[in-house]
């Protein structure tokens, strides 16, 4: 927003940091409209995310005057650049893009969708219709490496911020996700953790569940196990098949992964450790 001034803090929590980073920002005449933090008792970290009205005469001095009275090693981050470049992962299910190409088309998505990057042609067209580039790394008859270094090769060519499998049905190396580290998104088509891993609607329906979900984590290196952003539910009974708990599966993983993206590009969300703090 034009003529406010976003500040994002993470440090160790001590006594007196609110009432301290408040009279800095009084100091720099800028006016808070909404300040929200959290603390990490069990860790001792301290999250806070605050909007101002206003713009500081020099944000270099707003920033040291705000890691003088912060505990050592705080990351204090000013005004992050709230257009956030996106690059979009796929395999050959559209549900999840589709939502997110439109959302861009309308100017509702608050990023700028750079490029699609898919394993199969299949969502070409359809990305290509929108004037989005669609660039095809195939995986078959090479090996992991090979695909996995064409594909970092052109998603780096974009600068992405965020990384967004978009049911991009390829397990990651660890070397591919330390690459890209805290930028890659994915969707999980289960509430996590129940469900890891492929078929989870077959698995729920074996299972004989009464709620199914769908859940936006970060990537990391343990399979479906990273820092969750986003998880919903639906209610579901005995009448529903497989087929119709896809089709009500899809229906929550497009929700949930278009909320984590715009959690995103707000810069709503921080992460610690293997949890994430969310300012909704």
């Amino acid at each position: 927003m034009h003529n406010q001034t976003l500040i994002l803090i993470q440090c160790q929590d001590a006594v007196g940091l609110v009432a301290g980073i408040a009279q800095i920002i009084a100091q720099h005449q800028l006016n808070i409209v909404t300040m929200r933090e959290f603390v990490d008792e069990e860790n001792k970290k301290f999250f806070l995310r605050v909007a101002c009205s206003g713009l500081p005469a020099k944000i270099s001095a707003l920033q040291d005057d705000l890691l003088s009275t912060l505990p050592p090693q705080a990351i204090v981050t000013i005004n992050p650049d709230r257009k956030k470049k996106i690059v979009v992962l796929v395999t050959k299910e559209h549900h999840c893009l589709a939502d997110i190409l439109v959302r861009h088309f309308f100017q509702t998505l608050n990023a700028d969708v750079k490029a699609v990057v898919g394993n199969y042609d299949n969502l070409k067209d359809f990305t290509e219709k929108f004037t989005i580039p669609y660039h095809l790394v195939s995986h078959q008859d090479k090996s992991k490496e090979q695909f996995e270094h064409e594909l970092a090769e052109i998603v780096e060519s974009y600068q992405p911020d965020y990384i967004v499998l978009a049911k991009f049905m390829r397990i990651l190396s660890p070397d591919f996700v330390a690459r890209f580290e805290n930028k890659l998104i994915n969707i999980h088509h289960s509430f996590l953790p129940a469900f890891i891993g492929a078929n989870p609607y077959r698995q729920a329906h074996t299972r004989g569940v009464k709620i199914i979900g769908a859940t936006a984590h970060f990537v990391t290196n343990d399979l479906d196990e990273g820092p969750i952003i986003v998880q919903r539910t639906k209610s579901i009974n005995h009448s529903y098949d497989v087929p119709n708990l896809v089709i009500a599966g899809k229906e929550i993983e497009k929700a949930v992964l278009s909320h984590a993206i715009q959690l995103l590009m707000e810069d709503r969300v921080m992460r610690q450790g293997n949890k994430t703090v969310v300012f909704e």
